[in-house]
């Protein structure tokens, strides 16, 4: 499927849920956000024939998120089912790592084929204020650490200005394990949309003063648009995903599907296409494959992160699906 810019949609992010264990600060608000009523969810069956549509379209690869995805029940058993859908090429998981230990055999079992692990610092008390819970980073380390002796694992950071000194720990990851530690800029949404940020380029140079030799890496990762580099030494690589600094809209090629069905063609804007009506009311595939249509023309040329009076997008990232 093309877009009207001629891009090639072939990535959905599917959230089964808008639960999480955690409540991160810049995820959700201090009052906490209430959760969604079970019938809104999307069934799994609704949440596969979704899948069946999009494939029907060309979109091979899928991100089940969340919120947590691993807090739904039956979410080890809905990934084999997704993935032994005829023509999906790839499906993988992101989470925060808390649930992922007892669960990794079965994901194995279901052939996920990569795991995306949250983790914004390595200081146990930091860690704590930020989640807002008495979890600790030790503990999802550790589910890094299993995860990573057995199926492809990211580590995802956040760079937030508070854990600037964690940097350089945490892109250390790459030297003692087989990860990519990948740093993210925190986009404008939610309870983010207010405060200080951090920027990807300060990270980088940050970065390069301590490893003269790291390198630009050309060579796909991943389905999303990281830009990697290596330096000596590296089992891993480290990525930087700068959507709000520099931008990457001219080679997106996603959708995202929130847990309550809204199809969405863009993070910052509030407009989708709804598919639990059509669900839930007896619409044929073909239907569903005209709402994936309809959802892929709404697609705008370039989101407005520096624009925030643009920004019509007022959920909170474990809403929206992360």
């Amino acid at each position: 499927m093309l877009d009207a810019f001629g891009r090639e949609i072939r990535y959905l992010r599917l959230s089964i849920t808008d639960r999480c264990n955690l409540r991160c600060r810049y995820c959700m608000p201090d009052e906490g956000v209430p959760p969604t009523a079970h019938d809104d969810l999307l069934r799994y069956e609704e949440l596969l024939r979704v899948a069946e549509a999009a494939v029907s379209l060309g979109i091979d690869r899928f991100k089940v998120t969340g919120g947590e995805p691993l807090v739904r029940r039956g979410c080890t058993g809905f990934i084999r089912a997704l993935k032994a859908l005829r023509g999906v090429r790839q499906v993988t998981l992101t989470t925060n790592g808390l649930l992922l230990p007892p669960l990794l055999d079965e994901l194995c079992a279901a052939r996920l084929d990569g795991v995306n692990i949250s983790l914004d610092t390595l200081d146990n008390m930091q860690y704590q204020h930020l989640t807002r819970r008495t979890h600790t980073a030790d503990e999802v380390l550790d589910a890094v650490r299993l995860c990573a002796a057995r199926l492809p694992t990211k580590v995802n950071a956040v760079l937030l200005p508070e854990t600037a000194d964690q940097l350089i720990p945490l892109a250390e990851l790459t030297q003692a394990l087989p990860v990519d530690v990948r740093f993210i800029e925190r986009m404008p949404l939610g309870t983010a949309q207010t405060g200080q940020t951090a920027g990807a380029d300060i990270a980088l140079d940050r970065l390069r003063v301590h490893w003269p030799q790291l390198k630009p890496v050309n060579e796909p990762r991943g389905n999303g648009p990281a830009r990697y580099f290596r330096a000596p030494g590296m089992q891993g690589c480290i990525g930087l995903i700068d959507a709000v600094s520099h931008g990457f809209c001219d080679r997106c090629n996603r959708l995202r599907l929130t847990s309550t069905g809204l199809l969405k063609p863009c993070l910052c804007y509030e407009q989708g296409v709804e598919l639990r009506p059509l669900l839930r009311g007896g619409a044929d595939d073909a239907a569903l494959r005209d709402a994936f249509r309809e959802a892929i023309l709404q697609k705008p040329a370039a989101h407005c992160f520096n624009q925030r009076e643009n920004i019509t997008e007022h959920k909170s990232m474990n809403q929206i699906g992360g």
